[in-house]
């Protein structure tokens, strides 16, 4: 099952956004973001960097993860986690401001930091939509388990706490600052074939004022 609010369009195997915007792909940790990012642009898991793909950057926290992985393997994961989270932030943060279309996984449970990305977008002419999927407590932790990173029990129950409030206003029909939200359970996440970036905007033109045209190969 799919339920959107207004965002762009939406159909059972394609959503479309306007160009520029971010669209954050969230979830409980193992709720399948990274499966679905995977699959949707062929992402090996191996990467460093995000990935540019069409009209938009990809984004993956394991891209900051692999990218540590060379230097802060020793050191404890209380102390590793915040360094890649940060840099899995700033680089959302950089294509952001350059105006791209960009899709990133975020784990969509901290609300300050979808407000930061709105302030970000607003700056230059973007919107943020999000991409929640929406699986059951005992599914995301059983994906957990499948890739071999599996969170504390206390933290786990904190992220189901918030996500069941996100999830509650988001199937309410509104979840600010976000443009427009998508809910996908697992089987309407399983038919998602594309995630475009050619919706109009409610405001009518394009309206970035950052960014180099769409043919430019700088990275975020």
């Amino acid at each position: 099952m799919a339920t959107t609010t207004p965002a762009g369009r939406a159909s059972a195997e394609e959503l479309n956004y306007p160009p520029g915007s971010l669209v954050l792909l969230a979830g409980l940790p193992g709720a399948g973001k990274s499966t679905l990012l995977d699959r949707l642009y062929g992402l090996r898991g191996d990467e460093r960097e995000p990935v540019r793909a069409g009209e938009a950057w990809v984004i993956d926290s394991r891209q900051s993860r692999n990218w540590w992985a060379r230097y802060l393997g020793p050191i404890p994961p209380r102390i590793r986690t915040p360094i890649v989270h940060a840099t899995h932030v700033s680089r959302i943060a950089r294509a952001v401001m350059r105006g791209h279309g960009v899709v990133a996984h975020t784990r969509g449970t901290w609300p300050h930091i979808l407000y930061g990305f709105a302030w970000l977008a607003r700056r230059v002419g973007g919107e943020v939509h999000l991409i929640m999927l929406d699986v059951e407590p005992g599914i995301a932790r059983a994906g957990q388990l499948s890739r071999g990173r599996v969170v504390t029990a206390s933290g786990f129950a904190r992220h189901c706490r918030r996500w069941q409030v996100l999830i509650e206003r988001a199937r309410g029909g509104s979840l600010p600052p976000a443009a427009g939200v998508t809910v996908l359970d697992r089987p309407a996440s399983d038919l998602l074939r594309a995630i475009r970036f050619d919706a109009p905007r409610a405001g009518g033109p394009d309206r970035r004022t950052g960014g180099r045209p769409e043919g430019g190969q700088d990275r975020p």
